[in-house]
């Protein structure tokens, strides 16, 4: 059996790249994106 092989996609990032985009205000000023995990898994 081949090892496996494991991935991280960064979404956060993406979601930042693409409201720079679309917002050059923000252009040179930090993005943050914030999440609330506490509807995931067993906490529904």
């Amino acid at each position: 059996m081949p090892d496996p092989v494991f991935a991280l996609v960064d979404c956060n990032n993406f979601y930042a790249s693409c409201e720079k985009l679309f917002r050059p205000d923000l252009k040179y000023r930090p993005v943050i994106c914030l999440s609330n995990n506490d509807l995931r898994g067993e906490n529904r």
